[in-house]
């Protein structure tokens, strides 16, 4: 399934409220960790996964990557992602990131951002992702951590005053779908488990280069005093890849 909720009015006026929305990277808890992970953009060729608003995109293309191309499903984000983007080497592509089709060794660099969660093939994604790096290219994506997806309900359990007791972990080796619920509207999410993600890239040919579990950063809590609950489990998972030389 091809699920594309961003279009729908609804959820897109929720999301476009969404911090990481309005402030855009710097609103992002991850970011600072995946920024960390991406490596050297200049002169490189770069493909971003579920582009979005266009953010990675733009950032790349600030540290002077040869080329970008967004590829989303929503032509809402990419109203919007146009809209930002005054830059003729950053190309946007309405497309489900499963219908994908490049060229072989096109790309120096493929970037993710919390997308792989919503598409079930991931695998044949990756397969994908290797066949269009050059030798040596690499490959980062963040995806909303095993923990975080492994109930439908992913949220915290609460006592009588509504007070935050723990975050229950069920069904964790049992991949698929999970049914859930995301700003306004059901969305399924596919779970599957951190050997998975891992076992998936290095059986194609990759070579794992790092494995996080970001945390919100100490400025990020004072200034969001809710975010400290970030730090009692992991919400996010980010992979850098490469495809071996």
């Amino acid at each position: 399934m091809k699920q594309n909720k961003y279009d729908d009015a609804r959820f897109f006026s929720a999301y476009e409220k969404m911090p990481r929305s309005v402030k855009g990277l710097e609103g992002a808890g991850e970011w600072p960790v995946l920024k960390a992970l991406i490596p050297d953009l200049r002169n490189k060729n770069v493909l971003d996964l579920g582009c979005g608003f266009g953010w990675h995109c733009r950032y790349a293309r600030a540290e002077q990557a040869s080329s970008v191309v967004g590829v989303d499903i929503s032509e809402k984000m990419l109203q919007k992602a146009r809209k930002n983007t005054d830059d003729p080497l950053i190309s946007y592509i309405r497309m489900p990131i499963e219908d994908i089709n490049f060229l072989d060794s096109q790309f120096d660099v493929v970037i993710s951002s919390l997308a792989f969660h919503y598409i079930r093939p991931f695998a044949a994604i990756c397969k994908k992702v290797f066949d269009y790096l050059t030798p040596g290219g690499k490959f980062v994506f963040s995806v909303e951590h095993p923990i975080f997806t492994s109930r439908d309900e992913q949220d915290w359990y609460y006592d009588n005053q509504g007070n935050r007791l723990h975050w229950p972990v069920d069904n964790y080796q049992t991949e698929g779908v999970r049914d859930t619920r995301f700003l306004t509207e059901n969305v399924v999410k596919y779970h599957r488990t951190i050997s998975t993600y891992i076992n998936d890239l290095i059986g194609l040919g990759f070579s794992i280069s790092a494995v996080k579990e970001p945390m919100p950063s100490e400025e990020m809590v004072k200034s969001v005093p809710e975010m400290k609950d970030e730090n009692r489990r992991p919400m996010f998972l980010i992979i850098l890849a490469e495809k071996s030389i």
